[in-house]
C-alpha cells in the first residue's frame, strides 16, 4: 500500500534513482539510452531535485510504501499564465505501474493549488501511453511545441490542459 506525502530532503536520492529508472523505461525506445542518460543527469541531478522540493510555489509529492517510492509528482505555479499550474513531472516506477499510483498522485496534486483554474502538462510526442493516461484524467491537447524539456532539445511535445475544480 502506497501513501502519498510531501517529499523531503531525505527522499532526494530515492527520487533520483526512481527518475532514472522511469525515464529509461519510458524514453529509451524513442530517444536511445545515451540521450536519455544525458537528460537524466541534467534534469534529475541531486541539486535539481532538492531545488524542486524546496520551491516556494511548488509541490513535490511521493508515493511511499515505507520501503520504496512507487512514484513521484512535481507541479508549480506557472508564472507565464495566471491561475495556471504546470505539472512538470508525474512518474511511476515501472514495476509499480497499473496499480493506481499515478492516479493517486494526481488526485492529491489537484488539491495542492486551491487558487489555480488550469493544470498544464507537456508530453513528449512519442509517449502515447502518457497522453492516454492524461486523457483519462480529463486533460485535452491545446497546443504543440518543438522543444520538450529544454531549449534546443529537438524533442517535440504536445501541451495538454485540464480545468481544475474550484475549492
Amino acid at each position: 500500500m502506497f501513501f502519498v506525502r510531501t517529499a523531503g530532503d531525505e527522499d532526494v536520492e530515492k527520487i533520483r534513482v526512481l527518475l532514472g529508472e522511469t525515464f529509461h523505461d519510458a524514453y529509451d525506445p524513442f530517444y536511445g539510452a545515451d540521450q536519455v542518460s544525458q537528460m537524466v543527469s541534467g534534469w534529475h541531478s541531486t541539486n535539481a531535485i532538492r531545488s524542486r522540493i524546496g520551491k516556494r510555489d511548488g509541490e513535490f509529492l511521493v508515493a511511499d510504501d515505507g520501503r520504496k517510492l512507487g512514484g513521484i509528482a512535481y507541479a508549480a505555479i506557472y508564472p507565464k499564465m495566471a491561475r495556471t499550474v504546470m505539472l512538470h513531472q508525474l512518474y511511476v516506477r515501472p514495476s509499480c505501474q497499473n496499480e493506481g499510483i499515478g492516479r493517486d498522485l494526481f488526485a492529491e496534486m489537484e488539491t495542492c493549488f486551491p487558487d489555480a483554474e488550469i493544470m498544464r502538462v507537456e508530453v513528449a510526442l512519442p509517449n502515447v501511453r502518457a497522453m492516454s493516461f492524461y486523457e483519462r484524467l480529463g486533460f485535452s491537447e491545446v497546443d504543440r511545441m518543438e522543444e520538450w524539456g529544454a531549449p534546443n532539445s529537438g524533442l517535440p511535445a504536445i501541451i495538454m490542459e485540464k480545468r481544475l475544480q474550484q475549492h
